[in-house]
């Protein structure tokens, strides 16, 4: 058999797995309703799993994989996860703080910084390692921070801070 046969064997083979997720290198901070979404994550993709078991040789092979990489990469999120303590203090913004800023053209936001699986920025709800979490992170109402941005950087108001409800 030709090489060329071989190697384009090999090839389709090694694309075929799927690549395995990145884990982060920051702690694994997460509020009380993060670990509970990576609790139904879990639960989810093993009840995905065993669907595609069932199927026996007709099930998706690279569905399969793909469950088993995200499963690996959940589990491993759920052992290192640190729950931290839920926020009762306004008085500094810490993981868990709902807080309201506002810009230099007084546009305001509402955001609550979370850990990195529950980030869903569209909701809300910022890592709390990102460029604008960690503007965020310890300052006090009325405090001023810089955001420093892909865009440029940009000097934002806490107006202010609530506790997680």
């Amino acid at each position: 058999m030709s090489r060329a046969f071989v190697n384009e064997d090999n090839a389709a083979a090694q694309a075929d797995q799927p690549v395995e997720r990145q884990v982060s290198e920051q702690p694994n901070y997460v509020t009380a309703s993060g670990l509970e979404q990576l609790h139904d994550q879990v639960a989810q993709l093993q009840a995905q799993y065993s669907e595609q078991s069932a199927l026996g040789d007709t099930a998706d092979k690279q569905r399969q994989a793909d469950i088993e990489r995200d499963l690996r990469y959940f589990n491993l999120r759920l052992q290192s996860a640190q729950v931290v303590t839920p926020v009762t203090s306004t008085e500094k913004i810490q993981i868990g703080s709902w807080v309201t800023f506002a810009d230099e053209d007084d546009n305001h936001q509402r955001v609550q910084l979370v850990g990195e699986d529950q980030a869903d920025a569209a909701s809300g709800l910022i890592n709390w390692a990102s460029p604008l979490g960690e503007a965020l992170l310890g300052a006090q109402a009325g405090d001023e921070v810089n955001w420093v941005r892909p865009v440029g950087d940009q000097v934002i108001e806490i107006v202010a801070i609530e506790a997680d409800a």
